[in-house]
């Protein structure tokens, strides 16, 4: 049996085999890719975001748990940051998802980010199509928790949930802007501490003063050390999802998902390319020393590589 065949089979290794190479960027991921790809993207993709402390690992935790309730097979991909050293994840399997490791429905991969600002690894997309080829029912995305920058994690997920907690004062400021406008649910984590009450005016404000047409972004509050919301979170999930499928949105943010995944791959092989060539050092080096000398810039240089590579 192929690689892809025993991922549809349920075989971990194989799972693990494949991302690993995808991770790698090993030509060897191309062959079982092409199998899974036609037979994936069905299932719901969830990407949790927000800043750091709001409880994210915590609540995937949960949500682990609920969903493992409802007897569905469940994926993370929690991506960690990048050692400067290997470039592997930091962090490795999260700590607080360790009571799930030994469950054969929970399929847990932690991804290095590869020094991504948005704090997505570039393999996540693919790695999701992975984990529901292994027959993963929904797959939840954690992303590294930078921040607002954080709005990559929506080119992967069909559904986008930003984590808050109720810091207290204008912190609660620090999650607006950018990252809010991609969100489909916003969850108010570690609502019993005494200024959630505060938090959640100030982020019912947001949404207030930035509606969006079509689906109305639910607050969601959570405790997610005991569980209490969680149900309420998956629920509104389930919603987003169907809304979404309804309305055509689910069509076209995949339709763009794809495209994305399309680019990236040409950018990747078109470089891949090059950097097979014997003389691509030299050239490389050659066109370094013409910068260093004033005679040409690194926009010109990578024009005329790419010229001369799609020429030959």
């Amino acid at each position: 049996m192929d690689l892809a065949g025993r991922i549809f089979a349920r075989d971990t290794p194989a799972a693990g085999r494949l991302l690993t190479w995808i991770e790698d960027g090993d030509p060897r991921a191309s062959g079982a890719m092409k199998a899974i790809y036609p037979r994936s993207g069905a299932v719901p993709v969830v990407g949790l975001t927000g800043p750091p402390g709001a409880g994210k690992s915590t609540l995937v935790d949960s949500l682990v748990a609920h969903y493992r309730s409802r007897d569905m097979v469940v994926g993370v991909l929690a991506v960690d940051p990048s050692s400067p050293f290997t470039g592997g994840a930091v962090l490795g399997d999260r700590v607080r998802m360790q009571r799930h490791a030994a469950d054969p429905g929970v399929f847990i991969r932690s991804m290095a980010n590869r020094g991504r600002a948005g704090g997505m690894s570039p393999a996540a997309a693919a790695a999701a199509r992975v984990l529901e080829a292994w027959g993963c029912g929904v797959v939840i995305v954690e992303t590294v928790g930078a921040g607002q920058g954080e709005i990559e994690v929506s080119s992967v997920a069909s559904t986008t949930v930003l984590v808050c907690a109720p810091w207290a004062g204008d912190r609660v400021q620090a999650v607006k802007a950018g990252i809010t406008e991609i969100a489909d649910i916003i969850v108010l984590n570690k609502s019993d501490l005494a200024d959630a009450p505060r938090a959640a005016r100030a982020l019912e404000m947001m949404l207030a003063l930035a509606p969006r047409a079509g689906w109305k972004v639910p607050l969601v509050r959570t405790i997610a050390t005991s569980g209490t919301g969680t149900g309420e979170l998956a629920a509104m999930i389930d919603a987003h999802g169907r809304f979404a499928a309804e309305g055509g949105d689910a069509w076209r943010k995949r339709r763009a998902q794809l495209r994305a995944s399309l680019e990236g791959l040409v950018r990747e092989k078109l470089f891949d390319r090059f950097a097979a060539r014997a003389d691509a050092g030299r050239e490389i080096e050659a066109r370094v020393e013409s910068m260093i000398e004033g005679r040409t810039d690194p926009y010109t240089a990578a024009e005329e590589i790419v010229e001369k590579e799609i020429g030959r």
